[in-house]
């Protein structure tokens, strides 16, 4: 699965600067229009507001009136870190949104963005265009220390996974292996002890015949951003379930698919033969991700928990339902975005603090629920 997308010659997300929308193989809540980053700038200005409150309350002063436009470029900066950021769209409305919205707060803004693709990074300034003046930095990899808020959308779900079945003689791996010209899977041994140990820590019972997947590098990512930040916000958008849904019979084949052309993957050519192996570094494969274990990361890591939601809640909390919603294509857009069996309910938000308390937020005031 890495090898398939991460290659830095062959990899599917390697190759090209953008791979979802109309264009390409799937559609994200970014590629509805700018309407989403409009929405979530509203959350990322109050956690920069939270945080310079935190400020003055550790220095020992503290404001009586709001900043005036402009004041709180004075004020500390704020890091935006954006994970698996392509070439910038997501960061872009943020910002452009920033600039009309909230002045101050657009000042504030040292801009980050974390992207393993040299093509999508060599796009980033041609998207921002004038919010390029906010980029601090384009790496493959977090910086080594931020405070501010990290988003991560859709991020998760992409990170390469290992696959397991349970047999009556215990837990296997499937691999994956390459004979006669063409690629098929095969069963072997756990590669790591950590599988075992993942399953085990969930106190999940899998039956023989079930599959899923493991994602140890979804939280390795989680325990490695909960250290990079010294103070702020993680907000992580995907879809996926808790650990009891995911590994239960509802999911029992496992949740490992492809995507093309906005069509799933199709049927199995044979038991061996999963469609995911056709074409590798040409389509997108993804899998659910176990919040729960996530979550559990993160929180070994000192961050605490403030929100685990549907995407359609978060937005409803941010104003969507009294956004401007201008002409027919952005009443589209925020149908799309909220509605119950698409992104709105597919996608679930995560939002993770560190050093900040336990703040009522504007994504989570309108209900916090999990469906």
């Amino acid at each position: 699965m890495e090898l398939a997308l991460y290659h830095p010659e062959l990899g599917y997300y390697a190759r090209a600067a953008q791979r979802s929308g109309r264009a390409g193989d799937f559609v994200t809540s970014v590629d509805v229009g700018p309407l989403f980053g409009e929405l979530l700038e509203i959350q990322l200005a109050e956690m920069a507001a939270i945080l310079a409150a935190r400020h003055e309350e550790d220095s020992g002063t503290t404001s009586q009136q709001p900043p005036a436009p402009y004041a709180a470029a004075s004020l500390s900066p704020v890091d935006l870190v954006e994970a698996a950021a392509g070439n910038g769209r997501l960061s872009a409305d943020i910002l452009r949104a920033a600039r009309h919205r909230d002045p101050a707060f657009y000042h504030r803004i040292r801009l980050h963005l974390v992207e393993p693709s040299a093509a999508a990074r060599a796009a980033q300034a041609r998207t921002l265009g004038e919010e390029g003046e906010r980029l601090e930095s384009s790496s493959p990899d977090l910086p080594v220390s931020f405070e501010g808020v990290l988003i991560a959308n859709e991020l998760l779900d992409a990170l390469p996974v290992h696959q397991v079945v349970m047999r009556p003689e215990g837990l296997r791996e499937i691999y994956v292996h390459a004979s006669g010209g063409s690629l098929r899977t095969i069963e072997g041994p756990p590669s790591t002890p950590a599988l075992g140990a993942y399953l085990d820590r969930l106190e999940m019972i899998i039956e023989p015949g079930w599959r899923g997947e493991i994602n140890l590098r979804a939280v390795e990512w989680i325990r490695a951003a909960g250290r990079s930040l010294s103070k702020g916000f993680i907000i992580i958008i995907d879809y996926g379930h808790e650990a009891r849904e995911l590994y239960s019979v509802t999911h029992a084949g496992g949740t490992l698919t492809t995507f093309t052309r906005h069509t799933s993957a199709g049927p199995e050519r044979s038991a061996d033969a999963p469609p995911w192996l056709e074409d590798a570094g040409e389509r997108d494969i993804t899998a659910h991700v176990d919040f729960t274990s996530v979550r559990a990361a993160a929180e070994a890591e000192g961050l605490t928990t403030l929100g685990f939601l549907d995407q359609t809640y978060f937005l409803m909390g941010l104003g969507a339902a009294t956004a401007d919603a201008g002409d027919l294509k952005r009443r589209l857009a925020l149908k799309t975005l909220l509605m119950p069996g698409g992104l709105g309910s597919t996608h679930k938000v995560l939002i993770l603090g560190k050093g900040v308390g336990t703040p009522p937020l504007a994504g989570c005031s309108f209900r916090v629920r999990v469906t």
